[in-house]
């Protein structure tokens, strides 16, 4: 699967969570644990929670979506759009394919 509008929209702001919301909608990529996020999706369209897209991509990637797991990705996202370059390096470690 191709990350980058996920990547793009959750360290850089783009696209806007309401294109990328309408692009994942339109192609639902599968994996195990997903289709629940899309519902989500559905109903709540651009008011969709980061922490979602967040666990969203954990999911895609085949990685485990815990409470803990999501929390510190959420701070690792908040430091890479302030632009701390470690950051970036930190969330591509932690969101790799298994």
């Amino acid at each position: 699967m191709d990350f980058e509008l996920l990547d793009g929209y959750l360290l850089d702001g783009r696209p806007s969570k309401a294109e990328l919301v309408r692009k994942l909608l339109e192609d639902r990529p599968f994996a195990e644990g997903a289709p629940p996020f899309y519902e989500g999706m559905q109903r709540l369209g651009a008011r969709t929670p980061d922490l979602a897209l967040i666990a969203l991509r954990l999911v895609l990637a085949g990685r485990k979506a815990d409470d803990a797991t999501v929390a510190r990705l959420r701070d690792v996202v908040a430091r890479a759009r302030s632009g701390d370059p470690s950051a970036r390096e930190e969330y591509y470690s932690a969101t790799v394919s298994s």
